[in-house]
């Protein structure tokens, strides 16, 4: 979409805005302030309202066209737009591989291009990398496609006309590839300088742990300066507990969620303006006498581990692999007073353990946390365990451990949270992203890693500069002619042009979203509308 300044030195918040235009739109590309005409009257409603007009101090130039506005003593709020060249998008068809993939190896590409040139298509192949900053380089697959169209009814007919002739076909707007120099993304950067505001930046599950919340809902209930959506949560019940976390979480210094071990997470203590970035692991145990045994999770159903990266013999791996669900026959997981439903039914036992740590029943799998206490569910030899040693009137003790990538605890006490995320963005000032360690790159599945990590979409970022101040950075996208959205490198490159020295990525698509005031300033992807999320970052005077 655009050009990034490899410069990554502290910003001074009257600078945020020029390097915002300046360092990110590429030559030939156009950036506006979120009021110019690409912005839809239901965004601009929600905007709060502003102070010292376009930009600080009326910089003239293409400052002017980016909105700052002053929250409260230390937080500014940064909106605009970044384009890519005039009449650099358009519509297209793209044909698909075997399984529906966008992008498939140069053989097949150079095969499946044959065949639609034997049909009478004229068929391009256009190469697809992996970016600059990742773990991973060079090629990552060849997409097929036919055809440049002004319109998307122009290629909707040609997308018919392909499928008649037996291809599997697609309609698709080439802003969204995330190509230099083209796209459309509608950006708001929330500045909090910790030297400066008096609040705090905290974790939140909303209600309960199962169960979600539109981001908007929670920052109204709180009454949260600014909101976005946090970690990446479950979405549907075949998958586990919906609105659960998927990854590490914790809340007022207790866990809620065991990690997706090794992914990145954000660690907020105290007041929470001063985050740290690891990449986090859990060992769990729960102990009755002598006996001791694995806990494999917390708040999930057993044998389903979203997300994966688990212990304990998952299938396919113990490795995180983003959004898919690993499985376990033989598991024990924990439920806290805090899930807010029942525990999930199934096959298998449960020990409920009351607030003074005995076991005061077991029953089938399904039913009530007591108050002040917990659930411990096992399935297979997970159950076996329980049915030996967690007996009515025996008395269990449960041990967490969060380790860091370097093997060393991590505690929390109470106030302390842990929001999930991935993949890393930018590590001391560079931009990292870990593809293949935070599991968004799937191997002999490259579409995965193109259409989830490479191709625009709603995203949503948290950042620390160099001087501490935190950076929560939003994008809409999946909206052709308001806005694509940005590609994790993108939202890498962003950040790192703001200064960051590191940053995250936390859950998007449909679930990315920013409030104010409890007022959504975001416009959602989904056609339904702001999408009910696991948990959300609160900022809070």
């Amino acid at each position: 979409m655009f050009k990034v300044s490899s410069r990554s030195r502290a910003l001074r918040p009257a600078a945020l805005a020029t390097v915002l235009v300046a360092a990110l739109v590429a030559p030939g590309a156009t950036a506006q302030g979120a009021d110019g005409p690409q912005r839809a009257a239901s965004d601009a409603s929600a905007t709060p309202a502003r102070h010292g007009g376009h930009g600080p101090g009326n910089v003239p130039g293409p400052l002017a066209g980016w909105d700052r506005d002053r929250l409260a003593a230390g937080v500014d709020l940064y909106q605009g737009v970044l384009a890519g060249k005039p009449g650099a998008d358009h519509w297209t068809v793209t044909v698909r591989g075997a399984a529906g993939a966008h992008l498939v190896s140069q053989e097949a590409a150079g095969e499946l291009a044959e065949r639609l040139r034997a049909a009478g298509f004229q068929a391009r192949t256009e190469r697809v990398d992996y970016p600059r900053g990742a773990d991973r380089s060079g090629l990552l697959g060849v997409r097929v496609r036919v055809g440049v169209f002004g319109g998307q009814n122009q290629a909707d007919a040609q997308r018919k006309t392909v499928a008649a002739a037996g291809f599997d076909a697609v309609t698709e707007w080439t802003g969204g590839d995330g190509t230099r120099g083209t796209g459309l993304a509608q950006v708001k950067v929330a500045v909090i300088d910790p030297a400066a505001f008096r609040g705090s930046l905290t974790g939140s599950y909303g209600t309960h742990v199962a169960g979600r919340e539109n981001v908007s809902d929670i920052a109204a209930q709180t009454g949260a300066l600014v909101a976005v959506n946090a970690g990446f949560f479950v979405m549907e019940g075949r998958d586990g507990v919906p609105g659960a976390a998927a990854g590490i979480a914790a809340y007022d210094g207790k866990l809620q969620s065991a990690a997706t071990n090794g992914r990145v997470a954000m660690v907020l203590r105290g007041n929470g303006l001063r985050p740290e970035f690891r990449h986090l692991s859990t060992e769990l145990r729960v102990r009755a006498g002598r006996a001791a045994e694995v806990i494999d999770g917390i708040n999930r159903v057993p044998g389903k581990i979203r997300n994966c990266g688990g212990t304990g013999g998952d299938l396919p791996t113990e490795r995180p692999l983003h959004d898919v669900t690993c499985t376990d026959p033989d598991e024990i997981v924990r439920f806290t007073g805090e899930l807010g439903a029942d525990t999930p039914a199934g096959d298998g036992i449960e020990a409920v353990i009351d607030a003074r740590g005995q076991v005061s029943e077991v029953r089938p799998r399904g039913g009530a946390v007591p108050a002040g206490g917990s659930v411990l569910a096992g399935i297979g030899e997970g159950a076996k365990w329980l049915q030996t040693h967690a007996t009515v009137g025996q008395r269990v003790t449960v041990e967490e451990k969060i380790v860091d990538e370097r093997g060393r605890r991590v505690r929390i006490g109470r106030g302390d949270d842990i929001v999930s995320g991935g993949p890393q963005l930018v590590k001391d000032g560079r931009v990292a992203l870990d593809f293949a360690a935070d599991g968004t790159d799937r191997p002999g599945e490259p579409t995965f890693a193109y259409t989830w990590a490479l191709k625009r979409n709603p995203r949503t970022a948290v950042g620390v500069d160099a001087r501490g101040r935190l950076l929560l950075v939003t994008s809409a996208g999946r909206q052709p002619g308001y806005s694509d959205g940005l590609g994790l490198h993108e939202m890498a490159d962003l950040l790192r042009s703001l200064g960051a020295r590191q940053a995250m990525g936390l859950d998007g698509g449909g679930s990315s979203g920013m409030a104010v005031n409890g007022k959504l300033i975001t416009m959602p992807s989904d056609a339904t509308g702001e999408r009910a999320v696991g948990d959300a970052l609160l900022l809070k005077r």
